[in-house]
């Protein structure tokens, strides 16, 4: 099955390893007190204990196959005591998932709360979940992130695929227009055009300027800007900054 970028579900199964050692790497030996200034609610430990969690929950329903969302509030996750070994229970969830991931077909049903009901959903999903809290977590230790070029301009992508599907989230319902169009451009190559139509928004790959253009070094500026981990105004920007400034407010999930 190929994935858009030319991805796989195996290749996404076996970038999220690395991802998350990267993730380990960062909060090993900090205090978990540390502030998660990207997840304004959290500290170290909690940014990790979701990550680990979504990492077990995720894979226990890929395992089963499981046609309804398991509660992770009922599950036994292992989350380590206070003063436990954070980074290293982090790790240990990484195969399992691969493992699971790998072993079932792409295209089999199951859950989950994208619009693409099948096991691969949960493979791209959980390549992009590790990536944006590795990023939280080295933002918040003082490191400066850099995600690997083939990997953000995924990343994107699959961010503007999943967001229309984010319910919790009522804001969204407000993401349309008529015409409207916002420019994401990357100096690497990767750039995306966002039009904001009456039935909500649709996007393309695309370097055509919009009624707002963002213009960053890398596409992995783009996806830490898609997911709030970065401001507009850490870029340059050209046109309507009232218009981006709406389609941020908006879509943050």
């Amino acid at each position: 099955m190929k994935a858009v970028e030319g991805w796989t579900h195996v290749a996404y199964a076996e970038a999220i390893g690395a991802e998350v050692a990267r993730m380990a790497k960062a909060v090993r030996d900090r205090n978990p007190a540390t502030p998660v200034r990207t997840c304004p609610a959290w500290d170290l430990r909690e940014l990790v204990v979701h990550t680990g969690s979504i990492h077990r929950w995720a894979t226990a329903m890929v395992r089963d196959l499981a046609p309804q969302r398991y509660e992770r509030a009922e599950m036994d996750l292992g989350v380590p005591e206070l003063g436990g070994n954070l980074a290293a229970w982090l790790e240990a969830g990484a195969g399992p998932l691969a493992e699971a991931l790998r072993g079932q077909d792409p295209d089999a049903p199951m859950w989950a709360w994208g619009g693409d009901q099948r096991v691969r959903f949960w493979s791209r999903r959980q390549l992009h979940e590790s990536v944006v809290h590795r990023v939280d977590a080295e933002l918040a230790v003082g490191i400066a992130p850099e995600i690997d070029e083939d990997v953000a301009a995924d990343g994107v992508t699959e961010f503007l695929d999943v967001l229309p599907y984010a319910r919790w989230r009522p804001e969204l319902a407000d993401l349309n227009g008529g015409g409207d169009t916002i420019s994401w451009q990357a100096d690497t190559g990767p750039a995306w055009l966002i039009t904001l139509t009456s039935e909500g928004f649709r996007y393309e790959r695309s370097a055509a300027p919009g009624d707002v253009t963002v213009r960053a070094a890398t596409a992995g500026d783009l996806m830490m800007l898609a997911w709030g981990r970065r401001s507009h105004q850490d870029y340059a920007v050209e046109g309507d900054v009232k218009l981006l400034q709406w389609w941020v407010d908006r879509s943050a999930i």
